[in-house]
């Protein structure tokens, strides 16, 4: 007899579908779940399942701690962030848990997050329809050289002028985008600046794309103060356009103690 504890085989689950969030980092010195130890909630993914999602973090190909020959595949080739991996591990999960709903998939990260973000909605804008790109490093030329140059190398151009570095800029591809897109930044960020942004902002404009933009005037990589303000746009983008329901309208997270570790 099952008990209350018992996990629901998939043929047992409910028709409803719900649409599925990809949170990501791509390393390649981290990754999207980077400590493996036992945690029963990262960030805000418990907050974005209760509010109707299926929150997905995958490892993919490039992530550290396996073989040399698995971590090599991010060297020269930055702009993969891992995406076919998780594509394909969305898709595998959802063949048999039919209950995600893969023609609602939204992605979002910060840092090479925000990168692999912009990149997964122009890149793939058929498979990824809402984004969140935070922070972002959109192109590796305006970046610190010692991360580039570590995974890309030094920057060479072929005959034709044409830099080695280009085809991974994210504002390269933006004239792709068919989604909903978010960016944001801080704009005294002083790890990534915040012109890698702007690039993106200008290529969107060029294409006569709409997009979403987020600007904290006195933050720096995270944002600081913000950051509830941030995790609250970031609840409503998806709740939107997601699950084409209207948020509650500047609801306000307040920080307080769990009164359940209350004596």
């Amino acid at each position: 007899m099952c008990t209350d504890f018992c996990i629901p085989q998939p043929s047992s689950i409910p028709r409803k579908k719900y649409p599925v969030i990809d949170y990501i980092y791509p390393g390649p010195q981290g990754g999207s779940v980077r400590n493996f130890s036992f945690t029963a909630s990262r960030r805000d993914n418990q907050a974005l399942a209760e509010l109707g999602f299926i929150v997905v973090e995958l490892e993919g190909t490039s992530n550290p701690l396996r073989s040399k020959r698995f971590h090599d595949m991010s060297y020269g080739n930055m702009a993969d962030n891992t995406l076919p991996d998780q594509i394909a591990a969305i898709q595998q999960l959802a063949a048999v848990r039919t209950y995600m709903d893969t023609s609602r998939v939204g992605i979002w990260g910060h840092s090479g997050g925000g990168f692999a973000t912009a990149c997964a909605m122009f890149v793939y804008p058929d498979f990824f329809k809402v984004g969140i790109s935070e922070s972002g490093n959109h192109d590796n030329r305006n970046y610190e050289d010692d991360w580039g140059e570590r995974y890309i190398g030094l920057e060479t151009k072929n005959a034709r002028g044409v830099s080695n570095y280009e085809a991974q800029a994210n504002q390269v591809h933006a004239k792709n985008l068919k989604g909903k897109l978010m960016l944001a930044h801080g704009m005294m960020d002083d790890n990534v600046p915040p012109y890698n942004t702007l690039l993106v902002v200008e290529a969107l404009e060029k294409a006569n794309k709409d997009y979403d933009l987020v600007i904290f005037p006195n933050s720096r990589h995270g944002f600081g103060a913000y950051t509830n303000y941030m995790m609250r746009r970031r609840w409503d983008y998806f709740v939107q356009h997601l699950l084409g329901l209207t948020p509650p309208k500047e609801y306000l997270i307040k920080n307080g103690t769990d009164p359940r570790n209350v004596e």
